[in-house]
């Protein structure tokens, strides 16, 4: 299983760490064991930063199509990071450690890629941190949307059933402390949680 992970997806946010809007979609790929769905987001014994970016996670059938989805947390070292990125070095030590793929329960999603965008579904990315919410956004509000992503990935990634796509994150990141209360949803238009994180930083 791989973690395929899109950046830059929401122009918000692209243009809060002072970065360009891509034309195409642009992928980075975290391996699985930097997996986690349970337990405390390990910041005091990581040696760096950890910045939160809440995210739709897509889980792919055999046809590289959504079966289901969930929201999950792009964990990002983002002082080491940037200095990565400043050598022109991959950015690995920023993105994968471990814990940094934290993933809520998946809900079940019988639609197109399309249909994760369509304005009269709604769905809404939320996160809060010590009850503040500081992240929030509309997936149709991505300007790369996941039809795009997941169609620039298949001309060149051995993308295979039960992956994950990681589809980008909105504006309002921001780093993790020790003790922070963390709780992140994937909501439908009524307001309905599909899919939640709710843990706190040790």
């Amino acid at each position: 299983m791989a973690l395929w992970c899109t950046i830059r997806t929401f122009a918000k946010h692209a243009a809060e760490l002072g970065n360009e809007q891509p034309m195409a979609p642009i992928f980075f790929v975290k391996p699985n064991n930097c997996l986690q769905r349970i337990g405390p987001i390990l910041v005091s014994s990581h040696p760096g930063e950890v910045h939160h970016e809440v995210e739709c996670v897509v889980r792919l059938n055999e046809h590289s199509q959504p079966e289901a989805i969930a929201v999950g947390l792009d964990l990002t070292d983002r002082l080491t990071q940037g200095e990565l990125r400043m050598e022109q070095l991959p950015w690995t030590k920023g993105k994968c450690f471990r814990g940094s793929a934290y993933v809520g329960g998946f809900a079940q999603w019988e639609h197109s890629f399309d249909s994760l965008v369509d304005e009269e579904q709604s769905l809404c990315l939320n996160l809060w941190v010590n009850d503040i919410l500081v992240q929030s956004a509309r997936l149709c509000e991505m300007t790369l949307s996941p039809a795009t992503q997941i169609k620039e990935l298949l001309t060149w990634a051995p993308v295979s059933a039960g992956d994950y796509l990681f589809t980008g994150t909105p504006a309002g990141v921001g780093q993790l402390h020790l003790n922070d209360r963390v709780y992140a949803t994937l909501e439908a238009q009524d307001g309905t949680v599909l899919s939640f994180i709710k843990t706190q930083c040790d």
